[in-house]
């Protein structure tokens, strides 16, 4: 138990010539190593990533009792946020060692800063972010300089060959210098102004990056790709993988999926009928299931229903799926293990993630490449003619067409192949 020591039992267990060798506990891994010769001395013991440590905190009695508890219990929260106290101790050596050095470096100046605010950032690839994107842009060039001498000039030099390429990059690569310069001179390492402040300094010499994306639509990915994709997809499990199935087997818009009903579904002719008031032209829209779409509903028809009557139900009793799970699932998918720097795994033309709602321009596209008739494709995604003469002649919404095109599509999607075949059995489920 924590607080087995005391000062009467330290007094008995160090006193000269009658000392007691050993390791005296005093609970949670902290105890007091008391050698043959006589020295004592603070030691917590802890396991980190498996493996079994020893920080030392401090020689006894120069180091008391109090104070080797605190030690022990600041370097425990490290421990307990994944990081090595030990290590944490060097970077804190290294940082003090550089700021006695008058001519301390950018770098210098960044790395201490990382090891000063690191481990209160959100997680491990925040920090090696932070580290890759410096490393990359700004250390090249002003890297080795004194961080007292970085000045506009430079910061453009490093910002200027990304800022229009990669706006999100360069904004990113501009704030983390500027925080950099900030804790520099907060430590007494520069005076003056912040050459890398944007509002009012770098803001009247560059564009905003804002102005340098262009509005453009929701990325979405190639439809030649959609097989690999979907492999992908099929090792994710949770209700967002089966939503975002259905959603690409249907075409369908995340609200509609994430609030889909189970009266709308006749599983017995394979129609999910969607009602007006949860589609974008308010009009009442009629969805043929093929039977990998049905496949997914099957999944779903066997998990306990919320009072809604939802399909896909969210992680708060009463709420939908939000369409952040869908998002946050496509975008895990894509960059999860990956640097800041390379490119998504599943990406448009132009090397954007893509996002769940542009699943309906690969859709799309995967129609005309497949001369697919043009109507028949806008007519499942439930965009209104904008002809209005012959949108008022359209009385038919094609189903049974549009039924054999749904069944090609999950047959290009789920095995990469979409060649005309007849219609599949319907199959049914309770």
């Amino acid at each position: 138990m924590p607080g087995q020591l005391s000062a009467r039992s330290l007094a008995s267990l160090t006193k000269p010539g009658a000392h007691q060798p050993g390791r005296h506990t005093d609970g949670e891994g902290l105890h007091l190593h008391v050698r043959p010769a006589g020295q004592a001395a603070w030691v917590l013991r802890f396991r980190l990533h498996g493996r079994q440590r020893d920080l030392g905190l401090g020689g006894y009695p120069e180091v008391g009792l109090a104070e080797a508890r605190d030690l022990a219990r600041e370097a425990r929260v490290l421990v307990s946020k994944g990081v090595d106290p030990t290590l944490e101790r060097q970077r804190g050596r290294q940082a003090a060692r550089e700021a006695a050095d008058p001519a301390r470096s950018f770098r210098a100046a960044a790395e201490a800063l990382m090891a000063s605010k690191g481990p209160a950032w959100r997680n491990a690839k925040h920090a090696r972010q932070w580290a890759r994107t410096l490393e990359l842009y700004a250390f090249p060039t002003f890297g080795t300089w004194p961080v007292g001498e970085v000045d506009t000039a430079s910061v453009l030099a490093a910002l200027q060959p990304v800022w229009t390429r990669v706006p999100e990059t360069a904004r990113r690569l501009r704030e983390r210098i500027e925080a950099v310069l900030d804790f520099a001179r907060a430590r007494g390492w520069r005076a003056g102004e912040n050459p890398a402040r944007w509002r009012g300094h770098l803001a009247e010499l560059l564009p905003s990056p804002r102005q340098l994306v262009r509005p453009r639509h929701h990325p979405s990915l190639p439809w030649t790709e959609m097989p690999a994709f979907w492999t992908a997809l099929m090792r994710r499990d949770g209700t967002s993988a089966q939503a975002l199935r259905l959603l690409i087997l249907t075409a369908a818009r995340s609200g509609e999926v994430r609030e889909m009903r189970w009266a709308e579904v006749d599983v017995a002719r394979a129609v999910w009928t969607v009602p007006a008031e949860r589609m974008k032209a308010r009009r009442t829209h009629r969805v043929p299931l093929s039977p990998e779409a049905l496949e997914v509903l099957q999944g779903q028809a066997a998990l306990p229903r919320d009072a809604a009557g939802r399909v896909f139900s969210g992680a708060r009793p009463g709420r939908p799926l939000s369409d952040m799970a869908l998002s946050a699932l496509v975008r895990g998918m894509a960059t999860d293990g990956l640097a800041e720097e390379e490119l998504p795994r599943w990406r448009d033309t132009e090397g954007a993630v893509v996002v769940p709602h542009g699943f309906r321009s690969s859709f799309r596209e995967w129609t005309r490449a497949r001369g697919v008739q043009d109507h028949l494709g806008e007519i499942a995604l439930a965009h209104v003619d904008k002809d209005r003469v012959r949108a008022a002649y359209a009385r038919s919404d094609l189903l049974e067409e549009r039924r054999a095109m749904m069944e090609r599509w999950a047959r290009w999607c789920t095995a990469g192949r979409d060649d005309a075949e007849q219609p599949s059995e319907i199959g049914t489920f309770q």
